[in-house]
């Protein structure tokens, strides 16, 4: 008899046939416990401004961050139709026979504890996923729908020419397009920073003139390279080209530029980013933040911006603050030792390798009893 594990399974159906149901998770320990703690004690409430920071409770670090930083639906107490939806999900959760993370243990251990021991939810971390299948053609492939293998590859071959940490990856994932008033101060920023780079534009526009300065591109030539639309990113961040990675701070993005072992620039927008930037920038310091102080309620938000809420002048000190410099090499060092311990984890005898068995066996156990 095989045991059937099914996301999304409503939980009363899973109980009537008797059916272990587990919830996976596409974000970390950390975010987990920092959102549930900032759910449970409402901790904002007591600032006086959205500007003001507060500390989150019931964390094994003291994590602080302001108001402006919260999702805008943070109050379980909300009778909206989306609060509806979160609590549903909490409750899905709880009664669930336990989670299943995206993490390794020694990217955050004291909240895979925290999460386990103090939430009392059963989880297991079987990650970095990214790194469960080394084939270059399926590491290609990620977040790709049609492209060629001409165009898949281009972007590889223009990185074979720049030497070793010379270049920085930005990219804001698959959701975020950036209103043109942002990509102008990002095109300005980078130009300023005197540093190559490789840049991921979502941009439904086709005029690009509409957004990049006068003559940008021709300036760039040899040194940028702007990527319309889709890039292979695991791909890319583990060229040894890389040297930085300007990033939203999905959680995904996180686990493949760690498991790269490639420094970061943080910039969050909105889900639970910001709670990804305190883990990179302040946990494990393999990053320094550009300046985004505002959560954003939805994609459309971000696109419709009149004014860039990071200027250019952020942008140029954080890029060269983490390509230049002492603090570059150990931030580099640091994450470079963070990566290899990604790569452990995944492996016979790692981390993850063994907790993933730990849940195999206990779900066997259950039939067999």
């Amino acid at each position: 008899m095989i045991v059937a594990i099914i996301l999304f399974l409503h939980l009363d159906v899973a109980a009537k046939f008797g059916i272990p149901r587990l919830c996976f998770h596409g974000i970390g320990f950390f975010p987990l416990c920092a959102s549930l703690s900032v759910m449970m004690y409402q901790p904002h409430t007591k600032s006086s401004s959205d500007s003001e920071s507060f500390v989150i409770p019931n964390l094994p670090d003291e994590i602080k961050m302001p108001r402006s930083q919260l999702p805008v639906f943070p109050n379980l107490d909300g009778e909206s139709e989306f609060m509806k939806i979160v609590k549903v999900s909490i409750e899905s959760e709880e009664r669930s026979y336990g989670v299943i993370v995206n993490s390794f243990y020694e990217l955050e251990p004291a909240y895979a504890d925290h999460y386990r021991k103090v939430f009392g939810r059963k989880a297991w971390h079987i990650g970095p996923v990214s790194l469960c299948n080394e084939a270059a053609e399926d590491k290609a492939e990620r977040g790709s729908i049609e492209i060629s293998t001409a165009e898949k590859h281009e972007c590889l071959k223009w990185l074979d020419t720049k030497k070793p940490h010379s270049v920085m990856y930005v990219s804001f994932g698959s959701l975020i397009q950036f209103a043109d008033c942002q990509l102008l101060e990002i095109a300005m920023g980078l130009e300023a920073s005197g540093q190559d780079f490789v840049w991921v534009v979502k941009k439904e526009e086709k005029d690009v003139e509409n957004w990049l300065p006068e003559g940008f591109e021709k300036r760039m030539e040899g040194k940028g390279l702007i990527i319309r639309d889709w890039a292979p990113q695991v791909l890319i961040l583990e060229h040894e080209a890389i040297g930085a990675f300007v990033t939203h701070c999905g959680w995904n993005s996180i686990l493949e530029g760690v498991s790269a072992g490639v420094p970061m620039i943080t910039w969050p927008v909105f889900g639970e980013q910001f709670y990804n930037e305190k883990l990179v920038t302040e946990i494990h310091r393999i990053g320094v933040p550009v300046g985004s102080e505002k959560w954003v309620l939805s994609f459309a938000d971000v696109s419709a911006e009149t004014e860039a809420s990071v200027r250019r002048e952020a942008i140029e000190e954080a890029v060269i603050r983490i390509m230049v410099g002492d603090e570059a090499v150990e931030i580099r060092s640091r994450v470079k030792e963070l990566g290899e311990k990604a790569r452990r984890a995944v492996e016979e005898g790692g981390s993850s390798f063994l907790d993933l068995s730990a849940l195999v066996g206990e779900l066997n156990h259950l039939l067999e009893a």
